[in-house]
Order: structure tokens, then C-alpha cells, then sequence
């Protein structure tokens, strides 16, 4: 995915100097691991070194005592739980990933770990005052305990009209059109691929697996059989062809069911951020792991791709995505302590606007950028439009995410006939009930995002028109060479990214 290349030099904004950061919300995918196809995955060396210098990274620009965006009240050397929220799908990928990068966040204590005992001894904790940060377990209904073995993204998702609608691109004309230019391609690269791909599985429905394994293998093997046949057109069309799969089986505009991982996602960021502000900086980090699929949907659903191609690509191994909660009101000093952020010089709701960031790959090699959201043409935006155009599509509790997958059994059942009964008693549109159809559904924040989006809500027609006033389509980038590269792999249509 070459967004650090065109996109991230082109499209990006500059950050603003005089604001203070109130809390941010991390999305991070894991770093290296070992391929798909030869389950069960690990984590590498440098996969852990990936977090963990992405973690410094954010570490640097958040929490040190000489941060250069400090976020207001938040411990800068001793982790205090209290003030981070971290999760992770139960996946050993995904939570290895999260224990070293905290690691980077917080590093061990050295002396600061020490404890003074009655007796006037001193006690030095384990490994130079290693700090035990907390990793929660998602706990949504999506959330998939084995992500890094699906070889396909919904597999596992459990959500059955996500499902469907993925299964629906497999007899689309746009795939089985491909799946037939790409034969003597895929079919040529055998003596590569054929220790774990057959004859008959070397093709374009198992685009993602073969780069995966082969891009593996280029980072860690010595020796590839027949590497010669690995030449940079042939890398770049197995890229391209995986970015284009995968795409396609995150996101589709005209069913958005598809990208139901976007959807959860996107009220997990709105819960955090909200809890953030109503709770006057008590936790103001968020941080969740979890796999590519959620970076694309999330993108689909956020009009990304309409302000670059490149955004319908896979993202690299520890790439991450920042929403910070930023104000340009007095606060209180970001080196007090967490209970001075919830004095009355905390900022009022219309001070405060949301900044969306993204690093493709370890943030520690390719600090994160400034882009705007939702076809808008500014950046940041207020907390207020931000939370209303995330309601428009984010699947905020069980019984939300059971209607909209259409689920009725296992930990649906019971949500379903709890629902049932409450959306009898009549729904206001934005701020509850979902509805759902086989090509689109509405799914705002039921419950979950609080008394302020609330507001939000209420206010919503008097600001849709200004909003409105204010949008501009944004220009689409181009994807050079793209077309012509895929021609010489047998004509791939895909979307120039680097996974």
C-alpha cells in the first residue's frame, strides 16, 4: 500500500501547533508474523521489534515527560491502569503484539521500580522494573479469538449477512473475470508456491494467501525455490491482486453489511472517545489491536478511498490509525496529575475536534499523517460532526450488531428477544434501533455513545445543513503504473497498494 509514498506526500495536512491533546484512540495491527497458510501463526523477532518501535514512537509524541504532543494528566514514566483502556482479540498474534508494544509505550521503570519496605530494604521488580499493563479481551460479538489463522477475513467473523454479502463478490463479473485473466500467472509461479499450493489452488480466489506466503518468504528465507520467477513485476502483481481481494471482501458501498468490522470498530473509537470527555480525562488512551479487514472497512466506510485508491490496499505489518481528541481552549497542564484534567478548566464539548492520523507501517519508520474524513475538505473536525458521521454507520452493542448480521442463535438468541421487546416501544431514528436490509442497513451507536452524541443528535439538523454547505469532493487519486504493471501479470485489476 503506497500511502508513504503518494498519498501520505500529497494529501496530507499539516498539524496544527498550538493545540492540546486530550486523549487518543489507537488502532494498530500486529507486527511481522509468520504466513496464513501454515497455521497456527507467530509473532517474529522483528514483528515484535515492529510494536515496539512503533510504541516508542507514540510514546515520544504522548506520554514522556518531553512529549511534543502530550496528552493532558496522563502518567508519563509509571503506567497507571487507570488511564489506559487496551484490547485485543484472544489471538497470540494480535496479543503479543500489544504486550511489546506497551512495552515501547512504557518501557520497564528502572529505579522509579523500586520499593522502599518497612524494614528500609529495597526490592527491584523483575526485568529492570517491568511494567504489567493490562491487555482486556474484545469482547464484542465479532470479536474473532483466531484472526491471524482465518484465511479469509470473514471466516470468522461470525456474522452471517457479512458473510453473504462477502460471498457475493466470489460470483461477481469483476472476479470471475479475473479469476480467469490470472490463470497462467498464478499457474506460472508454482514451482514458487507448490510446497503448500496445489495446481488446482493456485489462482486468484486464493490471492491473499500466496502473496502472504510469498512476501513472507522474501522477508525471512535465504533461499525461495525458483526465486528467479519472483521478479518486481510479478511481487507487484501478487501485491495488487491480494489488495484487490481483499478489498472487495471488506467493503462494498452499495451493501455496507459487508464491512461490518468497520462498522464495530467505529463505535469502539466513539465509546473511548466519549468516555474521554465525559469522564474529564480519566482514561484518555485507547488502544485496541486487531487485523488488516478492520483498517479496510473502516477506510470504506469513512470515504477514504474516494480521496485515494491507495487506501483500498492492505496495510503493512504494525501500521496504526489515530483519532486525537484536540483542543485549542485552556486546559490544564498536561504535566499535572490525572485528577487535575477534571477541574473546571476542562474544555466545553463545542472547544473540542478530532484529528484522524495514519501510519502505514511501524509509526517508528513512517510517522503517522493528517487526513480528512468523510469526503470532508477540513481537518480536524469538530467532536461534533466527527461523532454524528460516525453514528451514521457504527454498530454500537450485541443487539445492534445480532439485527444487522441477521443472527438469531448463540449469543443472539437472548439479544434478540431483548431487543424485540424494547424497539416495540418505538425508536427515534438516530440514536437507537438499527434497521436492517439485505443491500444496506443503518446502524448508529444504540446506547452506547452517551448523553453527549445525545446532543449531538438533537442539534444534528440545524449543523447538517451548514455541513452540508461545507463539503467539497475531494479529487481521487491515480495509481501510476498500476494498470500496466497488472497487464504483464495478466491483466489484475487491483489497487496499487503494498500490503
Amino acid at each position: 500500500m503506497q500511502l508513504k509514498t503518494l498519498l501520505l506526500s500529497s494529501a496530507a495536512l499539516p498539524l496544527a501547533k498550538s493545540e492540546t491533546v486530550l486523549g487518543v484512540y489507537i488502532f494498530h495491527r500486529h507486527g511481522d508474523r509468520t504466513p496464513k497458510s501454515l497455521a497456527p501463526t507467530s509473532l517474529t523477532a522483528l514483528g515484535a521489534d515492529q510494536v515496539f518501535q512503533s510504541g516508542s514512537y507514540y510514546r515520544s509524541r504522548y506520554v514522556a515527560s518531553d512529549a511534543s504532543s502530550p496528552i493532558v494528566g496522563l502518567s508519563s514514566d509509571i503506567a497507571v491502569p487507570t488511564q489506559l483502556s487496551v484490547i485485543s482479540p484472544a489471538d497470540s498474534v494480535l496479543q503479543s503484539s500489544a504486550l511489546a508494544f506497551l512495552q515501547g509505550i512504557y518501557p520497564p521503570a528502572g529505579d522509579n521500580g523500586v520499593s522502599v519496605l518497612a524494614n528500609s530494604s529495597e526490592v527491584q521488580a523483575p526485568l529492570g522494573g517491568y511494567q504489567y499493563i493490562p491487555v482486556g479481551v474484545s469482547s464484542t460479538a465479532s470479536s474473532n479469538p483466531n484472526s491471524e489463522n482465518n484465511e479469509w477475513l470473514q471466516g470468522g467473523s461470525g456474522c452471517g449477512n457479512a458473510m453473504v454479502s462477502s460471498n457475493n463478490y466470489f460470483r461477481s463479473e469483476e472476479y470471475l473475470g479475473t479469476l480467469e485473466r490470472t490463470r497462467s500467472f498464478y499457474g506460472g509461479l508454482l514451482p514458487v508456491i507448490n510446497g503448500t499450493f496445489g495446481a488446482g489452488q493456485a489462482n486468484f480466489k486464493n490471492a491473499y494467501t500466496i502473496f502472504d506466503l510469498v512476501n513472507v518468504a522474501t522477508i525471512h528465507n535465504q533461499s525461495i525455490p525458483s526465486r528467479a520467477l519472483l521478479t518486481d513485476d510479478a511481487l507487484f502483481a501478487l501485491r495488487t491482486l491480494a489488495d484487490a481481494h481483499e478489498w472487495n471482501l471488506a467493503y462494498n458501498a452499495s451493501d455496507p453489511i459487508r464491512a461490518v468490522a468497520g462498522a464495530t470498530l467505529a463505535a469502539q473509537i466513539l465509546q473511548q472517545l466519549d468516555a474521554t470527555l465525559t469522564g474529564r480525562g480519566k482514561t484518555p488512551v485507547g488502544v485496541q489491536f486487531g487485523a488488516y479487514a478492520s483498517f479496510m472497512s473502516f477506510f470504506g466506510l469513512a470515504q477514504l478511498d474516494k480521496l485515494s485508491a491507495d487506501f483500498t490496499g492492505v496495510v503493512e505489518y504494525a501500521s496504526s490509525m489515530v483519532f486525537e481528541l484536540v483542543t485549542n481552549a485552556s486546559t490544564p497542564s498536561s504535566s499535572s496529575s490525572s485528577s487535575s484534567s477534571s477541574s473546571s478548566s476542562y474544555p466545553n464539548v463545542e472547544d473540542v475536534s478530532v484529528r484522524f492520523l495514519l501510519a502505514n507501517g511501524s509509526a517508528a519508520q513512517n510517522a503517522p499523517r493528517e487526513f480528512p474524513l468523510f469526503g470532508r475538505a477540513r481537518s480536524p473536525l469538530p467532536w461534533t460532526d466527527f461523532a454524528a458521521e460516525m453514528s451514521k454507520f457504527a454498530i454500537g452493542d450485541t443487539a445492534a450488531w445480532c439485527r444487522a448480521c441477521g443472527n438469531t442463535t448463540g449469543i443472539c438468541a437472548s439479544a434478540a428477544s431483548s431487543s424485540s421487546s424494547s424497539s416495540d416501544g418505538g425508536s427515534d431514528g438516530e440514536g437507537a434501533a438499527a434497521t436492517t436490509s439485505s443491500n444496506n442497513i443503518s446502524v448508529p451507536v444504540a446506547g452506547v455513545i452517551g448523553a453527549l452524541v445525545t446532543l449531538v443528535l438533537i442539534l444534528g439538523v440545524e449543523g447538517l445543513v451548514y455541513a452540508l454547505a461545507g463539503l467539497k469532493l475531494v479529487k481521487k487519486a491515480t495509481l501510476a503504473a498500476s494498470a500496466a504493471a497488472s497487464g504483464a501479470a495478466g491483466g489484475a485489476a487491483a489497487a496499487g497498494s503494498k500490503a
